[in-house]
């Protein structure tokens, strides 16, 4: 699931705070929320009564919840050293398949799927996203949730009639009973956008989305009403999937937010003012300060052949950066809680600490900075996190295997970023849940 919207700005220099600046981390509350199951759980929560959409009284904007894909799993799958292992696994592959597309020295990756004409390869790269929102779908409605891909392209949800669909929660959407489903016309300008080599059968365009997993989609064209809270929106050109197969864990299909002409960012971006997207609950941004490490700021622009950059990704969980940049940023901070007991490295992780004797400790601030002097300093809880239910944190940042670095959303959890699609800008506040 993905969100992936490239940045053409540099990164100047990330800092850690050394014993001048700190944020306090609750200790004790983090390891009991590893006990208690994810919230808002397909399994455990009447539809009707999921507070999924939000939606601000004094801005002309619309509010999702995102719910983790660890909400839905069944009781028994929620024990959390293992979920929190898992989603490093699913985060490996992700950050290798992102540094693949984004590498435009590198061939390009296509799948040969049969019937399928020319693949299409989206930012869902290694499996289902980690975050889904509900969506109403039709008239009237019928809510489903969605993975939430910022990588792809063309939204869509399974249809009857099925000739090939995956198990999902919901009853699968029937066209038949929506009275705002129409078709999509082979000679219409949105079927102009679908990227296959025939995109039409029977006058019905016709579109196919392969994703790197193996995962895929395919189906009709057609012009629906999404609705958001309580906003409707019309004429909304989606896919209607009747041939699909992946692990899209129990969600209907997917809400593309990529920079294309056919996401419903490119088809409501003069409406929308371009995304603004709030991951999880966990407080707002903290206070700005700090020292700032020598990095060299070349280490975050992006060149010419299109290596490095910086992008931000609700698909990957743990920030990434450049070795150089990395060991900085890790130095600095394990010399500023030397104070702390060290814990044993788990996964890619070399800066942990066992924390199960205290209840609160003091961790250096951690900031962000970027160009026209933006500055997103972290909380604490955003990058020492549990990695057990014992008490064992580590700092929540990564070597990059590239020259790309990623703002992971562990980072995002509680910050809304704010893209403006003109200039390329980016704007962090805090967020709502």
């Amino acid at each position: 699931m993905a969100m992936v919207l490239q940045l053409l700005i540099a990164i100047i220099p990330l800092a850690t705070a050394t014993a001048l600046e700190f944020h306090h981390l609750n200790v004790h509350e983090l390891v009991y929320a590893t006990h208690r199951p994810p919230s808002t759980t397909l399994h455990d929560t009447p539809l009707s009564q999921d507070p999924v959409h939000e939606r601000t009284r004094d801005e002309p904007k619309w509010a999702l919840k995102l719910v983790h894909r660890d909400a839905l799993l069944p009781v028994h799958d929620r024990r959390y050293r293992q979920r929190f292992l898992q989603r490093i696994n699913r985060d490996a592959l992700r950050v290798a398949g992102l540094a693949r597309r984004l590498n435009r020295t590198a061939p390009p990756v296509r799948f040969a799927l049969n019937d399928f004409g020319s693949a299409v390869v989206s930012g869902l790269d290694e499996g289902v996203g980690e975050y889904l929102v509900r969506v109403g779908i039709g008239m009237p409605e019928r809510e489903h949730y969605l993975v939430v891909d910022t990588g792809s392209d063309v939204t869509w949800v399974q249809c009857r009639p099925c000739a090939q669909c995956y198990d999902q929660a919901e009853p699968v959407f029937d066209p038949a009973g929506s009275a705002s489903f129409e078709g999509v016309s082979c000679g219409s300008t949105v079927c102009g956008l679908v990227n296959r080599a025939d995109p039409c059968r029977s006058d019905r365009c016709r579109y196919a989305v392969a994703y790197e997993d193996g995962s895929y989609t395919k189906g009709t064209l057609a012009f629906e009403t999404l609705t958001f809270g309580p906003t409707h929106v019309q004429n909304v050109a989606i896919g209607c999937g009747h041939t699909n197969h992946g692990l899209f864990n129990w969600a209907s299909g997917l809400l593309g937010l990529g920079a294309g002409p056919l996401s419903l960012v490119g088809q409501l971006g003069p409406q929308t003012g371009g995304p603004s997207a709030t991951a999880s609950s966990a407080g707002g941004p903290g206070r700005v300060g700090g020292v700032r490490l020598p990095v060299p700021e070349q280490v975050f622009q992006l060149a010419e052949n299109g290596e490095g950059g910086v992008i931000v990704d609700t698909g990957t969980a743990v920030t990434r950066f450049p070795p150089q940049a990395y060991e900085m940023l890790r130095d600095a901070f394990v010399d500023a809680t030397e104070g702390l007991p060290r814990g044993p490295t788990v996964s890619i992780f070399d800066a942990c600490y066992d924390l199960s004797g205290f209840g609160t400790v003091r961790v250096p601030t951690v900031s962000l900075y970027f160009d026209r002097g933006v500055v997103l300093t972290l909380p604490a809880r955003n990058y020492l996190v549990p990695v057990d239910g014992v008490g064992t944190f580590c700092l929540a940042f990564a070597p990059s295997s590239s020259g790309l670095s990623i703002v992971g959303n562990i980072q995002q959890e509680g910050i809304q970023i704010s893209f403006d699609a003109a200039s390329g800008f980016a704007g962090f506040g805090p967020g709502t849940c």
